[in-house]
């Protein structure tokens, strides 16, 4: 398959006529053709007006047919062979095996949402049958289900050209739900992205389905992001990046005359606590798993361990020595991009010449362009808790141990901290009494919680949550990950003494869709 440069609005191939965006290899610092030229608003105002089109249509397909969709999708992403991995692999510097891991991420968690589309749980039909005779007033008919909100603007991230891009988690759940979908490619994988993409569109086509379901564009700066989340006929956004992109994207949503929701992914620097038994009696294991999860894929992870919370005295010790000596031996590992290798670079710098971070370690040097260097700083609670700079999320195998004098400077620093995506705690039975106090705060701080294992890799599964409240994200209702996550992108309506034969088919009497219904109060088996 050819890649063209160009755009996809609807079924149509277009080129625009913005600056050019084009792939740098991240290993060699070259750039990769072809050239793709921007969008425009104009381009928005086309892909949102096919959307919009095509939105009452689609929201209303069957579960059958919106299955087999998604499982269209992933069919055609297979279909895509090496060609789709080999671009991933140049445009990103991410190891072969990563991407293709991340391929089938991608095309399990499409068929996982199409498992929970024809399972129909997600519509949460609710039946209140009339009680004609009640007194002193009578009760009307009332039927409840849940229906898309409209069509979605998603935005790709760097880190996963695959599963959090093109058709990842949000298109794929914004799609589940019902919505239409315009996606702005990340301006890091423009190849990736067209392929994926001409996949997607070759799914709506073969679907039968109204071309607006799906549009893909190209844009450098902001121009056709902020377009897109002002249209009017834009209903929600997924977005996962930057806390800086994230808050402009949620400012020009709540400029709006109408405002929208932005489910955006954005910050998180992910605490770990050590408790003292389990440090105690297995150090060395820990310092291991720790240096395995900080430095994998260059630590270029939104769940990435940057942080570690112990009591001071000898067995941290013993844990700040074996890491350090680990992290001395990593080797350098190729970013994803020049922008973020230099922004990783600036927050190392700056941690470096923080009077209250200590360097323990760096990792080995880079021989080619854009290689991360592993990192580990120490630092003492009480400088934690007076210098905002420590909690600066640094993208990358970069991490920092607050040491802590007590039970009560761990909950300082517990308090202290910021939304997260995920809290990790390692313990031992002894240090069940501190973990249990300490449960409370972490469960307002975070979205996940992990006993005795590491942070980075999350499952694609029903009860998996990937949001926390902010700025890991702008909402901590939701999750992006996980078939919670079509949720997002539904809101509730209620038929109040409809006719059977205008009622939605799950909403009727019959039950056509042998849906589990909550019917007057009482789940149905």
């Amino acid at each position: 398959m050819t890649l063209t440069g160009n755009m996809l609005i609807g079924q149509q191939a277009i080129t625009g006529h913005r600056e050019a965006i084009r792939a740098i290899n991240p290993a060699t610092d070259l750039p990769l053709e072809p050239a793709y030229l921007g969008g425009s608003g104009e381009h928005v105002e086309q892909a949102c007006t096919l959307a919009w089109t095509a939105f009452d249509r689609y929201r209303e397909t069957s579960l059958a047919t919106r299955a087999d969709f998604l499982e269209t999708i992933a069919i055609e992403i297979e279909a895509l062979g090496d060609e789709l991995i080999d671009r991933a692999v140049a445009e990103t510097g991410l190891p072969r095996a990563r991407i293709q891991g991340e391929r089938g991420r991608t095309c399990q968690q499409l068929r996982t949402f199409a498992r929970t589309v024809r399972a129909g749980e997600w519509l949460d039909v609710r039946v209140d049958s009339a009680l004609p005779e009640r007194q002193p007033l009578p009760r009307a008919d009332l039927r409840q289900r849940q229906v898309a909100l409209g069509p979605v603007a998603v935005f790709g991230a760097s880190n996963f050209p695959l599963a959090f891009s093109v058709a990842g988690g949000d298109t794929a759940s914004a799609l589940a739900a019902g919505c239409p979908v315009v996606v702005k490619a990340h301006s890091a994988h423009p190849g990736t992205s067209e392929l994926v993409g001409q996949a997607v569109a070759r799914a709506v086509k073969k679907s039968a389905l109204p071309e607006g379901v799906f549009s893909l564009l190209f844009g450098s700066g902001r121009e056709v992001g902020i377009a897109l989340v002002s249209d009017p006929r834009i209903k929600a956004v997924g977005f996962t990046g930057s806390r800086s992109g994230g808050m402009a994207l949620i400012k020009a949503a709540q400029s709006r005359p109408e405002p929208i929701p932005v489910y955006a992914e954005m910050s998180s620097i992910n605490p770990v606590l050590l408790f003292p038994a389990a440090l105690a009696s297995r150090g060395e294991a820990l310092a291991q798993g720790f240096v395995a999860s900080l430095t994998q894929g260059a630590g270029q992870f939104c769940t990435n361990p940057g942080l570690v919370i112990a009591h001071q005295g000898p067995a941290l010790d013993a844990f700040i020595k074996a890491t350090a000596a680990l992290v001395q031996r990593s080797p350098a590992q190729t970013m994803l991009t020049p922008g973020i290798f230099s922004a990783y670079e600036n927050g190392v710098g700056s941690l470096v010449e923080h009077p209250h971070a200590q360097t323990l370690a760096v990792g080995l040097q880079g021989e080619t362009p854009n290689q991360c260097q592993a990192h580990l700083f120490v630092t003492q609670a009480g400088d934690f808790l007076t210098n905002a700079a420590l909690q600066a999320e640094m993208f990358g195998a970069a991490s920092l141990i607050v040491q802590c004098a007590s039970d009560d400077e761990i909950r300082k620093v517990t308090e202290h901290l910021e939304g997260q995506l995920t809290a990790t705690l390692h313990l031992d039975d002894a240090d069940m009494p501190s973990a249990r106090a300490l449960l409370p705060v972490l469960e307002r701080k975070s979205g996940r919680l992990l006993v005795n294992g590491w942070p980075t890799g999350v499952e694609v599964c029903d009860a998996m949550v990937h949001g926390g409240p902010f700025p890991a994200t702008s909402d901590a209702r939701t999750t992006s990950v996980g078939t919670a996550a079509i949720q997002r992108f539904l809101r509730p309506v209620c038929y109040q003494d409809f006719p059977d034969s205008l009622l939605p088919a799950a909403l009727r009497h019959g039950n056509p869709l042998q849906l589990r219904r909550l019917l007057d109060g009482q789940r149905e088996a």
